[in-house]
C-alpha cells in the first residue's frame, strides 16, 4: 500500500511547524510514520527549506507536481481555495499532491485518507493507494 503526503506552506514555514502538522494528522489519523511513503508539494516548493528539512528528518523522497499537473485533481478535493488558486493555478496543493504522487508509484487509483488539515502556515493531507 502506497501512503502518499502532500503539503503545502507559506514561503519560510518552518520544518517545526511542518513537523508539528505532520505527527498531529497522523496521530488524529491513528497512522504510523513509518506507513508513509514519501512526500509530495507543488514544484514552486521546490527550494522552500522547510520542506526540504523535512524530507530530511522524515528520511522520506520528496516530490513537486506542476500546477497543470494538480489542477486534475480539481474535482476530488475536500476544499477548493480561491486564493491558492489565485496563487498558483491550482485549487489546493496538500490534497491534491498526495493524490498525484499516490497514483504515480501505484500506476493506480488513489483516494484521500486524511483529507486537508491545515494551519495558519501549512496543508497536510494523506492519499492511499493499492
Amino acid at each position: 500500500m502506497i501512503l502518499a503526503v502532500g503539503l503545502g506552506c507559506q514561503r519560510g514555514c518552518s520544518v517545526d511547524i511542518l513537523l508539528e502538522l505532520f505527527n498531529a494528522a497522523l496521530a488524529e489519523g491513528g497512522i504510523e510514520r513509518q506507513c508513509i511513503t514519501a512526500l509530495a508539494s507543488l514544484d514552486r516548493k521546490q527550494d522552500e527549506p522547510g520542506l526540504l528539512a523535512l524530507a530530511q528528518v522524515l528520511e522520506l523522497p520528496l516530490v513537486f507536481f506542476s500546477a497543470a499537473q494538480l489542477a486534475s485533481y480539481e474535482d476530488r478535493l475536500s476544499h477548493k481555495s480561491e486564493t491558492v488558486f489565485a496563487h498558483t493555478g491550482c485549487y489546493g496543493i496538500a490534497e491534491s499532491a498526495a493524490l498525484a504522487l499516490a497514483e504515480h508509484l501505484s500506476q493506480g487509483p488513489a483516494t484521500l485518507l486524511v483529507t486537508r488539515k491545515k494551519t495558519a502556515q501549512a496543508t497536510f493531507a494523506l492519499a492511499c493507494a493499492v
